[in-house]
């Protein structure tokens, strides 16, 4: 298992491999259909995606060894996150078998994570969570901060009402 992408709040997260997707995942409905735009685009380009999922100890789940009374360590932590973003995004992953995907587990915010991340990429792919009709209009803070200072192109996805 790569432990790439979890450095500690701070520093600099190493850049994804030039020419590839980069993607934003939460774990909302938005960002599963980031994702599967995110692989639909690198299945036709013939490119690799990294999926990106910031956290703190806030909302990181619990490690598979926690137990009361017992600190588990920032890898652990950062272990149980990048497991979680793979079992979440699974069922994405399995419609697109050639493309070649990379989960990060990022300890930062989460426009921070992906600006850093994506800035060698070939995109960024995030999900708007623009809700209600004129709120539905706006881009999320993340999705607005990554439009405004990614060094790439950014893709703002965004579901058509009914679907």
């Amino acid at each position: 298992m790569s432990t790439e992408g979890t450095t500690p709040t701070g520093t600099v997260e190493a850049p994804a491999p030039a020419g590839s997707i980069v993607v934003g995942h939460d774990g909302s409905s938005d960002a599963d259909y980031a994702l599967t735009t995110a692989l639909g685009l690198a299945d036709q380009l013939h490119i690799p995606v990294v999926v990106v999922r910031a956290w703190s100890i806030d909302t990181a789940p619990r490690p598979a060894n926690w137990e009361f009374g017992y600190v588990s360590s920032f890898a652990e932590y950062s272990d149980a996150v990048r497991a979680a973003l793979i079992e979440d995004t699974a069922l994405s992953g399995r419609a697109f078998p050639t493309v070649s995907v990379d989960y990060r587990a990022v300890h930062s915010g989460p426009a921070r994570s992906l600006i850093e991340v994506s800035r060698e990429a070939r995109m960024l792919v995030v999900g708007s969570r623009g809700r209600g009709s004129l709120a539905g209009l706006l881009l999320g803070s993340v999705s607005d901060q990554c439009a405004r200072l990614a060094v790439c192109p950014v893709l703002v996805t965004r579901r058509r009402p009914g679907r």
